[in-house]
């Protein structure tokens, strides 16, 4: 088991306020019902995150549609996102040198 699923499992989403939810499969060739209550939860295109309150009624609809989306708590997309930040951030460049001076010169 990786560390994010061992995180995600230790972590109840029914304790987190708000839940961060990314559609991670397509729409096309779903159910119909599947594809209103992606509608109703405003994820229309794939990799789009939506936050809503942690609710019973969004409870059942992500149920519904568990296999399309990721769930994911507050405290769990923070660190993804730093993550991702922190992957993108900026590098100090490297210095090569090639300027080699042999050790025959000094010797003159």
């Amino acid at each position: 088991m990786s560390a994010f699923n061992a995180f995600k499992a230790s972590v109840p989403v029914e304790w987190s306020k708000n839940l961060y939810i990314t559609l991670v499969r397509g729409i096309p060739g779903t159910r119909k019902l599947h594809r209103r209550t992606l509608e109703a939860l405003r994820l229309r295109k794939c990799n789009r995150t939506v936050m809503r309150y942690n609710t019973p009624t969004v409870r059942g609809m992500l149920q519904q549609v568990k296999r399309l989306v990721v769930i994911e708590t507050e405290e769990m997309y923070t660190a993804r996102k730093e993550k991702e930040a922190n992957h993108r951030a900026l590098r100090a460049p490297v210095v090569v040198n090639h300027n080699v001076t042999s050790a025959t010169d000094s010797s003159n």
